[in-house]
This record gives C-alpha cells, sequence and structure tokens, in this order.
C-alpha cells in the first residue's frame, strides 16, 4: 500500500533529474532549431507541440525511456517539424497541405450560408 504514495527516494530523484535535463534538453534543441519551429499556432504545429509534451513526460515518468532515447525522440519530433516549416516557406503545395485557411463565416453581423455548408 505505500508504493502508491511513496515508493522511495531513489524514484523521486529519477523523476527530479529526469525532468530537469528533459526540459533543458527541450528548451535547448527548440532554441537550436529557430524561432520558426513553432512560432505560428496552426493544427499542424499543436500536434507536434503536444507530441512534445508527451514524449517529455515519458522521459520524466517511465522508467523504461532512457534520457537517450527521450532526447533523440524530442529531436526527431523538432527536426521533422522544422523540414515541414522549411518546406511550407518554399513550396505552396506543402504550405497548403500542413497549414489550413480561415474560412470567413460572418460578415459585417451576417451569417454566409454558402460558407457555413462548405464546412458541413
Amino acid at each position: 500500500m505505500d508504493d502508491i504514495f511513496f515508493s522511495g527516494w531513489p524514484a523521486l530523484f529519477r523523476v527530479a533529474v529526469s525532468a530537469v535535463i528533459g526540459y533543458i534538453t527541450l528548451v535547448a534543441l527548440l532554441r537550436i532549431s529557430g524561432r520558426r519551429t513553432l512560432a505560428k499556432m496552426n493544427a499542424f504545429d499543436l500536434v507536434v507541440t503536444v507530441a512534445l509534451g508527451s514524449v517529455l513526460a515519458s522521459i520524466i515518468l517511465s522508467k523504461s525511456v532512457t534520457l537517450f532515447q527521450g532526447a533523440l525522440a524530442l529531436a526527431l519530433l523538432i527536426g521533422m517539424q522544422y523540414a515541414v516549416t522549411w518546406s511550407s516557406v518554399r513550396m505552396s503545395w506543402v504550405r497548403q497541405l500542413v497549414t489550413g485557411e480561415p474560412a470567413l463565416l460572418f460578415y459585417q453581423g451576417q451569417a454566409l450560408p454558402d460558407a457555413l455548408r462548405k464546412l458541413e
């Protein structure tokens, strides 16, 4: 019953060290990748951000994920995000694939029925 609330100081130390090193690694990788990596949030960026958070949580809490495995996963996600961002700036078809265009649904307080129907 004691393991539910406290499993010992070594486990807490492992979580603390993993959290600090994982966080520092994530911040360093994001700084290296540049400001455009997560600068303009769209649905694609949201997915990557959630994935980064999930990987960081796994690094911190999972005993089966080593710090180096987690750092590699973070680096790969950020690298792929950088590649997609770089490509979308240079190729319009990539930009159209990964970003959505906003739709005007209301104009001057009036609903635009045709625009609303397209989104159904």
